[in-house]
């Protein structure tokens, strides 16, 4: 389990007797999270309320997570949101449906969710390969492709030059595409 799994868990369990230790965790996937929501919603407001259920959840539930091999706070986290989003998704589908006559446009997002789904699936089992790398390969790999972050923003955060993470970028991957051909 990498520092920053265990920072986020460490701050889940202290929020439990010191509510400001959750702000930080609020901060730190607010963004990320309204992502995984608005790509099931496809609206802003709704996506923001769904977001913030999901931490009301967490926080109501923080005692129930235990730390697990394998098993990351920010798994959970993302797995609370996406079945937030879901549900909300399901209850606004039927809604509409009672009040609107049906419509192929109604069902448009339907595809997109499988893909959704797909996509945080697969971003779990990066998590846990990321976990077999070196501390500094999968730093650079999860803000490249996790935290979104551009090559000059990392090279910054890094103190390296942009080849340099450009070196620690394909090291990574092919380390990576090892560990799934195995």
């Amino acid at each position: 389990m990498t520092s920053v799994e265990q920072r986020d868990e460490d701050l889940l369990t202290r929020s439990l007797t010191e509510p400001s230790y959750f702000g930080v965790l609020v901060d730190k996937y607010q963004r990320p999270f309204l992502r995984v929501a608005y790509g099931v919603v496809r609206h802003r407001e709704e996506a923001e309320d769904i977001v913030q259920e999901a931490f009301c959840d967490l926080y109501r539930n923080a005692e129930k997570f235990q730390k697990q091999e394998g098993v990351a706070f920010k798994s959970w986290a993302y797995r609370v949101v996406l079945n937030r989003a879901i549900s909300h998704y399901r209850k606004l589908k039927k809604e509409r449906e009672r009040y609107t006559a049906l419509e192929p446009t109604h069902y448009e997002n339907l595809g997109e969710l499988g893909s959704f789904v797909a996509d945080v699936d697969a971003k779990i089992t990066i998590e846990k390969l990321l976990e077999n790398l070196p501390e500094d390969l999968q730093r650079v790999l999860r803000s490249y492709y996790i935290d979104d972050k551009s090559y000059a923003a990392i090279a910054d955060e890094e103190a390296i030059s942009l080849s340099t993470l450009k070196m620690r970028l394909f090291r990574a991957k092919r380390m990576v595409r090892e560990m799934i051909a195995q």
